[in-house]
């Protein structure tokens, strides 16, 4: 990796100023920027063909945007316990984060079949558009599938070396690692159970929180908040508080998810709406529609909602987000998703992050979630803490997991 000089929680440069969440993303950008010219160069010393169709595709994937949100939660983990000085290994951190998100980004769509990616082709769509264009022989598809999930390997074994070469660097590795490890085999287990879920026809609201904290709520937000922390040499009681706080916002932002799921405006998200209902997947939204359907004895809304066979007609779609409007579930869910964020903040309150670093946090879980917290200033101009504007003021749609979405920035 190049050099890189080391960012303080003070500074983040000469003229830069206090380096704050903002500054943390920027800062770990670089970091990013880094590891990418560096693992190319190694893939092109390896094989000039791989390199251009595989690892060149993971590094274009990787600079095509997402909101980092990771990254900064990282840093308010870093922050909340303690952090200061040199920040290089929790931007690392931010950097492996990104990282295991492409990763999980390319692999999701391959699974869920999803065409675009943050107003893109996914990349399993590029490469059958390749292998088409070379006059390649064989299924495109099959090669498509194939080499995207070739190319999501290659991103999670960049994302682990970053993660290994910081613990071993850092004295508090051991537990730094034990977080990281954890949240692989936890996101694993999360995919696992929504496609489990899919195929069982599953309807129970308790698999739905337990699919969409497995899956989204753990390694968007708790994770990376506990790995920032780990840095700092957090004790036990600050780990609970941080845990505590990112499990609240990690659902929140998955819950946000679900919504813009079924209701989101394309021309905002940059992805097709309806597709978690077309498929069916067991979200939250759709549990809670089941259960309020069964209670008013609305069996037209629970008829719509029931599992089924193959994926549902444009019809089909529009009675399912009808009776989740007409029982009531979006609403309830709208409310879930304000009650969740403002007890993110309630936790996160018992670090001893200071004031600074709170208001960042608060912004970063109304930034995930969509929601403005109580006694907050409603304003347009408030800034965002990851530094990268977005027009819907709510999670970015490209990175949802469910229909060819997973949960993040």
């Amino acid at each position: 990796m190049s050099e890189m000089r080391p960012a303080t929680a003070e500074t983040a440069g000469p003229a830069d100023g206090p380096l704050t969440a903002v500054g943390a993303v920027r800062a770990a950008e670089t970091v990013l920027e880094d590891v990418l010219d560096a693992e190319l160069r190694r893939a092109g010393a390896v094989d000039p063909v791989f390199a251009r169709d595989v690892a060149g595709r993971v590094g274009s994937f990787l600079r095509r945007g997402g909101k980092r949100l990771r990254t900064a939660f990282a840093w308010c983990g870093w922050r909340a316990a303690g952090g200061s000085g040199d920040a290089t290994a929790v931007l690392r951190v931010g950097a492996a984060l990104e990282l295991v998100q492409a990763c999980a980004l390319m692999h999701d769509d391959v699974m869920d079949g999803s065409l675009r990616r943050r107003g893109a082709p996914a990349l399993h769509v590029d490469l059958a558009h390749m292998h088409r264009a070379a006059g390649m022989s064989g299924s495109p598809e099959s090669f498509a599938t194939a080499a995207a999930v070739l190319a999501g390997d290659l991103a999670l074994a960049w994302a682990d070396d970053v993660l290994t070469e910081t613990a071993l660097g850092s004295p508090h590795g051991p537990r730094l690692y034990a977080e990281w490890r954890a949240m692989r085999s936890e996101m694993v287990a999360g995919q696992y159970r929504d496609l489990h879920a899919q195929a069982a026809g599953a309807s129970g609201l308790d698999e739905a929180v337990t699919i969409a904290t497995l899956k989204s709520a753990l390694y968007t937000v708790e994770r990376p908040l506990a790995l920032g922390a780990s840095l700092a040499g957090a004790d036990e009681d600050e780990l609970a508080a941080l845990r505590s706080a990112g499990r609240c916002a990690g659902l929140a932002f998955q819950l946000r998810d679900d919504l813009l799921g079924a209701f989101g405006d394309p021309a905002l998200t940059g992805k097709p709406v309806g597709d978690d209902l077309r498929t069916r997947k067991l979200t939250y939204l759709l549990a809670v529609g089941l259960r309020r359907a069964g209670d008013c004895g609305d069996e037209d809304a629970s008829a719509a909602l029931a599992a089924g066979a193959g994926p549902r007609s444009d019809d089909t779609v529009e009675r399912m987000r009808a009776a989740l409007e007409r029982t009531g579930a979006r609403s309830v869910v709208e409310s879930k998703v304000a009650e969740l964020a403002a007890d993110s903040v309630r936790h996160f309150d018992r670090t001893r992050a200071d004031v600074t670093v709170r208001r960042e946090f608060a912004l970063l879980v109304e930034r995930a979630s969509g929601v403005v917290l109580p006694d907050r200033p409603d304003s347009p101009d408030r800034p965002d803490p990851t530094g990268r504007p977005d027009p819907t003021g709510r999670p970015e749609e490209g990175d949802r997991t469910q229909g060819g979405t997973r949960g993040g920035g």
